[in-house]
């Protein structure tokens, strides 16, 4: 299935010109045509207010605003952007990360080096399956994987549709943002 994505305006938030050149021809390569560029997150807060992006794709670590703090900044329920779609880069991959990309609101996380395949799965995901939002009071963000599919861990054995005993999709959630 090809996505549309010729109406969609994606902002790119990437301090390394080469990175942001990789990212920009692999979505125009998708069809994209509206593709804004930042090089840092204070300029990419900017850059927001100026593009009004469908879609963020932000590299994790950056000078003058880093991509967690820009989230951080984001992620706030009066930010008029704060249900943004976020795709987070990185080359740094361990639990760790992945975690703190989750308590951040990160949509999708994106390792580097990038492949087309992964930009375009990551891209897919945020547009063909959209969570819903949650706030908390220590979290105001996308929906984790875990919540969205809770049904299916709270059906007792035999009850589940997919057969698994109630298991759902628990043990996958691990290696995935939520």
């Amino acid at each position: 299935m090809s996505l549309d994505l010729a109406s969609l305006t994606f902002l790119l938030v990437e301090d390394s010109a080469y990175m942001r050149t990789i990212l920009r021809t692999m979505l125009q390569g998708f069809g994209a045509r509206r593709i804004v560029e930042a090089e840092d997150g204070a300029s990419g807060l900017e850059a927001m207010d100026r593009a009004n992006p469908d879609i963020l794709i932000l590299d994790w670590v950056m000078p003058i605003l880093d991509g967690a703090d820009m989230v951080r900044m984001i992620r706030t329920p009066n930010n008029p952007f704060a249900y943004i779609p976020i795709i987070m880069v990185t080359a740094h991959t361990e639990r760790s990360r992945i975690v703190e990309a989750r308590r951040l609101g990160v949509h999708e996380l994106l390792s580097k080096p990038i492949s087309a395949k992964a930009l375009y799965q990551r891209v897919s995901s945020v547009i063909l399956h959209p969570r819903d939002f949650i706030k908390t009071s220590t979290y105001f963000g996308p929906a984790p994987r875990e919540i969205r599919n809770r049904q299916k861990i709270w059906q007792g054995p035999g009850q589940n549709p997919d057969g698994d005993g109630g298991q759902g999709n628990e043990g996958s959630a691990a290696a995935t943002i939520g």
